[in-house]
């Protein structure tokens, strides 16, 4: 008499070691992350035209010499950078590249500060007073430059006002320094705005009863400002120097509607030099090599203010 081997289960293949199994995520979960990809496709598209393209062009027309005129492409490796280091008016460009960014950043943010420290009281007519200081921001950039390029001549409003007063005003325009300074007062005017209504925003979010309790304990209005406020709103203060330093590197219209540069080159800011060097000398290799070192500018300077946050920002590890 023979015993039947039992029978064995059937093996669970879905257990099993060696079996394949689907790892592949739920389908819900599969379109939710399509639909995530959708929403952020259209940012990453305006990334990619906007961005890296033209980084990428730019670096590939800085290999080359362009002559329009000629209609001529030629690849001329690394001259157009050897022709930077030897460029005998590159060092008075961004010598007044400095000047320009300096004066504007610290009379704008100072100015916008002191602004918003006024404007953040309760005074009679507060609010027509924000609107006045914030409509320039909304006007016409080149319409702005304009009025402000007839008031600054020598027989404008400027100088019809101090006469008035027995004073005899210059050619602000024209003479020297105060080219610069006009430039420079132009566009602290233009954006003073929007920088006071951020940094009215942030002084509003200051927490009243730390300002109580330090009057309380007999502190001035000095120390009070000094300890807690500016280290309350110092985030907001990164952010508006950040975006005024960029701004300042970025300036174009308001010196070639008031200046052309001049006089001789004490106003041709680096902006303003690359699009002269591209598009009025037709030098398209050379402009985008000075693009290039501009972007490097930005780049820097940027860098150098986010990795200096952990020293002055409050709040910040």
């Amino acid at each position: 008499m023979s015993l039947a081997t039992p029978a064995r289960p059937a093996r669970d293949d879905s257990r099993a070691g060696g079996a394949r199994t689907d790892r592949r995520p739920p389908p819900h979960v599969r379109r939710d992350a399509r639909t995530g990809y959708l929403f952020i496709a259209p940012q990453l598209l305006g990334i990619v035209a906007f961005v890296l393209v033209p980084l990428g062009l730019i670096v590939y027309y800085s290999l080359h010499e362009w002559n329009v005129l000629a209609n001529t492409f030629t690849f001329v490796g690394l001259d157009n950078v050897e022709r930077l280091f030897n460029d005998p008016q590159l060092a008075s460009v961004l010598r007044a590249t400095v000047v320009f960014s300096l004066g504007l950043v610290v009379v704008n943010l100072s100015l916008a500060l002191l602004l918003a420290v006024m404007l953040n009281r309760r005074w009679p007519g507060v609010t027509v007073f924000r609107t006045i200081f914030f409509s320039p921001v909304v006007i016409s950039l080149v319409a702005w430059t304009i009025v402000w390029g007839f008031l600054l001549q020598s027989d404008g409003g400027i100088n019809g006002a101090l006469a008035m007063l027995g004073i005899d005003g210059p050619n602000w325009l024209r003479e020297g320094w105060g080219a610069m300074i006009a430039v420079i007062v132009v566009q602290v005017f233009k954006n003073v705005g929007l920088n006071m209504v951020l940094f009215l925003s942030a002084l509003q979010g200051v927490p009243r009863e730390l300002h109580e309790a330090a009057r309380i304990d007999g502190a001035s209005d000095a120390a009070i400002f000094r300890r807690i406020t500016l280290p309350l709103i110092s985030p907001m203060i990164m952010l508006t120097s950040i975006i005024t330093i960029v701004g300042s590197l970025q300036v174009y219209a308001q010196v070639a509607v008031l200046t052309q540069g001049g006089p001789g080159i004490s106003t041709t800011v680096l902006v303003y030099y690359l699009v002269q060097q591209s598009f009025d000398f037709h030098q398209f290799g050379y402009g985008s090599t000075l693009a290039i070192v501009l972007f490097v500018i930005v780049l820097v300077l940027t860098i150098a203010q986010w990795q200096l946050r952990k020293r002055w920002v409050h709040y910040e590890s």
